[in-house]
């Protein structure tokens, strides 16, 4: 019995390995044929829809190896350019698209370094305000951690003097 299912298995596989094993093309008069033979000669290469697997059509080889391997050999083949749309190598959807992309991210870096300067602007505005508060001598309150109003004290008064002053230094140039 397992002899019998192997033995049907592998008939299956023979025979769907035969059925891809196909060619099929378009004869002279547009209409297309399907074969497990070759087509004859007078069928021209690019008339050849599909071809069975492992089958390469050697002149196609031929030309493609000519072709990587020397740009002269494939200016002088007879076969090349006048049968194949010429291509530039730059794909110009591609080329927009990639221009826009730049042109969009040198806008959005453009925008940044704007929000960064008017950022810069009004922390210099607030530094110097500030500043001139505690250059005027008054009594500066600050509320604490607890959440308690406190005046503040002459060395925590020149350390806040120096942070300002290190904010006016970086940021008003």
């Amino acid at each position: 019995m397992k002899y019998l299912r192997k033995l049907v298995i592998g008939a299956t596989c023979l025979v769907s390995m035969a059925a891809s094993a196909q060619w099929q093309w378009t004869d002279k008069d547009g209409r297309k044929v399907y074969s497990d033979r070759a087509p004859p000669s007078d069928i021209l290469d690019k008339n050849i829809l599909k071809r069975p697997a492992g089958r390469v059509n050697p002149l196609v080889t031929n030309e493609a190896s000519l072709n990587a391997a020397s740009p002269v050999a494939a200016a002088s083949s007879p076969h090349g350019s006048a049968s194949a749309p010429k291509l530039s190598g730059v794909d110009k959807e591609l080329a927009e698209k990639k221009k826009k992309a730049e042109e969009a991210e040198v806008a959005k870096r453009k925008a940044e370094e704007e929000r960064v300067a008017k950022s810069k602007i009004e922390n210099c505005a607030r530094a110097k305000q500030a500043k001139t508060n505690f250059d005027s001598g008054i009594r500066i309150a600050r509320t604490n951690e607890k959440g308690e109003r406190e005046i503040m004290d002459d060395a925590t008064r020149s350390a806040e003097a120096k942070r300002i002053q290190s904010i006016i230094d970086s940021d008003c140039k």
